[in-house]
Order: C-alpha cells, then structure tokens, then sequence
C-alpha cells in the first residue's frame, strides 16, 4: 500500500475515531442518537440498531451524529424529553461536543509516543546517507532531481560521480558543488547496487550561493528511549504542535492571507507552504516518498490540526457548540440563535472557500514538504 493511500485510509479512520467520541459520549450521558454517518452527500449504505441508524455517505470528508436536540430549531416528540441535547446538564454536553476533539489529541500523543518507544529518538548531530523521504516535486511544480533519479526511501548513496561517500556532510557538499549539473549516484537498495543518473536542481545557501539541490531528507542515527521519558516527550510534542498549528491557523486567516489565496481563482497559484491550505488530494501527495515512521508522524500532525479546527470556538464547530454551552451555563440565560446564525454561516462560507482554494492548488501546484 503506498504512502498516500495509507494516508487517506488514516484521515478516514481518524474522522470516524472523532464521530465515535461523539457517539460514546452521548449515548453514555443518555442522550438519543438517531444517526451515525460516515462522510456527507447521498446514502451508499445504512443499517439501524436500536434507535440509530449507522450508514456510509458518498463523500468520505467527514461524519456526523444527529443527537436529539442538537440542532436548536429542531421540535422534540413528548417521549424523548429528558434525552436531548439541550436538556442535559453544562458538564454533559461539554463531554459531548468536545470528545471528538479530545480523540484527536489522544491518538496524536498515542502516535508519537508509538513512535519514541518504537524507533527512538534522532541524534540531529548524526545524520546518515540512507534516505528517510523523497521531494516529489520543487517549489515550481516540477519534479525534482530526487525524483527524476528514482530514488527511494530506505536508498542509502553510496557515492557521487564515482566519489564514495563516508557521511552526510560529505554528501551534502558534494551536492552543493554540482548546480545544475549531470551526475551520477551510486546507491545501496536492498543489499543490491543500483547507478542512477539525474541533473541536479539549484538554490541559495545562507549566504546567497547558489548550490546544488537533490530534493531529499536524511535519516539520522537513533537512540532508544524509556518509556516513561518517550511519554513526556510525546506529550511536549502534542502542546508545542498544537501551538505551532494556532498560529499557522491565525495566519492562514488573515486577510492579507486570504487575499493572496483568492487569487489562486485567477491563476495565482504560487501560494507559500506557510498559508497554504491542504485538501485530501494534498494530503496523498504529501503520503508519497514518506517511509512509515514519518508516515506515523504525519498523522500526528494532521489529528493535531484537526483537533485544534474543530475545538474553535465558532459555531457550527465543537468549540462553538461548547462555547454556547458555556455561555449559557454562566449567564442562565438560552444563546439567542438569530445571533448565531450569522456566526454560523460565515464559518462554513470560510471553509468552503478553503477547501475549494485547497482542491485548487493540490491539482495545478501540488504541495511539497520540501
């Protein structure tokens, strides 16, 4: 199975980890649950059991559960009173909304912890010829020399124009020398030699040389790790992430941001990494040349970013929904819905325009980890 499968089979999977949350909690806090769907748009497939009904949809982008009394508009038969939604305590319906989001970050710190107790940890200081992952595609869409060559994961170079290579340092400075020049890459593939030509790619150092560029990451020497060190540092790992995603997300809505994005509908898709939003097809594209413990990490990541979108506190979104609970519990007063409905729709106007501009660029400028 290759990477960017592995990849959209584990963002389906965590969706329908986030809808199971939803589903655990209220049925434990003996709300009714009438629907439990995977993904959105017309009904391929649905069963009932009990009072719910359980079915997958068309578009796998997402899920949903119909909770009794969720949907404020929503009339309510006599005999579901005192299993709804809105009839249940402030700390019910916080435990409700926000277990989605708090699978997220427990799968993403189950993750990383899997992979410190697994693999270890990388000594930075050290690293290896062996390649860990391979750039698709530069900064201007076309492939890159990596790429071109053939290089694969796991590949260990062995030497560079009939010169041998002893370590990374040697490797990177033999790259450097060569811009945009023919050379020849001898590498180690399964115990077996294989030659592999390529014309390497340029770019500026830090001190604005231009160098040669392969388009690939190293492997770097590992260390074993303790449990309970591995969970500290799973757990460092999920809040420095987290915080690095909140402010990627502030950027990404800013207007300036915004601007730049809408003008990939005219054509202007050269959009930086840094304010670019990824769809399901980025998402594949970024599985590709990823070996499987950064596979694992990738994942991390994404359940992170999907934990923090989701805890917003803008209705429709479990923040939103928590927020409005919270609001309500403080004041004793019911969130005026004509107030909310403005909220609503200029969320979901937002994400829809994300999506479609993500869609955009994942298909005419795929994106790179490089």
């Amino acid at each position: 199975m290759s990477g960017g499968v592995i990849m959209l089979v584990a963002v389906v999977v965590s969706i329908m980890i986030h809808e199971t949350g939803h589903f655990v909690a209220a049925r434990a806090t003996g709300m009714k649950v009438t629907e439990f769907f995977l993904g959105f748009g017309p009904k391929i497939w649905s069963t009932t059991r009990g009072e719910t009904e359980f079915g997958i949809k068309a578009i796998p982008l997402g899920g949903y559960n119909k909770i009794a009394g969720m949907d404020p508009l929503e009339e309510m038969a006599p005999e579901d009173i005192g299993r709804t939604y809105r009839d249940k305590k402030f700390w019910e319906k916080s435990v409700v909304v926000l277990a989605g989001v708090f699978l997220h970050f427990l799968l993403a710190f189950l993750i990383f912890f899997g992979i410190l107790v697994g693999y270890g940890i990388e000594n930075s200081s050290r690293p290896l010829t062996t390649m860990a992952a391979i750039q698709p595609t530069l900064d201007n869409g076309a492939a890159s020399p990596a790429a071109t060559a053939g290089l694969q994961v796991g590949d260990r170079i062995v030497s560079v124009d009939g010169v041998q290579v002893t370590g990374w340092d040697q490797l990177a400075a033999l790259i450097a020398d060569r811009p945009n020049q023919e050379v020849s890459l001898t590498v180690l593939r399964d115990g077996a030699t294989v030659e592999l030509d390529t014309t390497l790619a340029s770019t500026l150092n830090e001190r604005g040389e231009t160098v040669g560029y392969l388009g690939v990451s190293p492997e770097y020497q590992r260390e074993s790790v303790g449990v309970f060190r591995a969970a500290g540092l799973a757990g460092r790992a999920v809040g420095t992430t987290t915080v690095e995603t909140i402010t990627a997300l502030g950027n990404l809505v800013r207007p300036s941001s915004l601007a730049r994005l809408a003008g990939a509908f005219v054509g202007n898709t050269d959009v930086p990494n840094d304010i670019r939003p990824v769809s399901p097809i980025g998402i594949v594209h970024l599985g590709e040349g990823l070996d499987f413990q950064a596979l694992l990490a990738l994942i991390g990541l994404i359940n992170i970013v999907l934990g923090v979108f989701n805890g917003l506190p803008f209705y429709p979104l479990d923040g939103g929904h928590f927020a409005v609970a919270l609001y309500e519990r403080v004041t004793g007063r019911k969130a005026d819905m004509r107030k909310l409905m403005p909220v609503a729709a200029a969320v979901m106007i937002l994400v829809i325009f994300l999506f479609s501009v993500s869609l955009l660029l994942d298909i005419v400028n795929p994106i790179s980890l490089g």
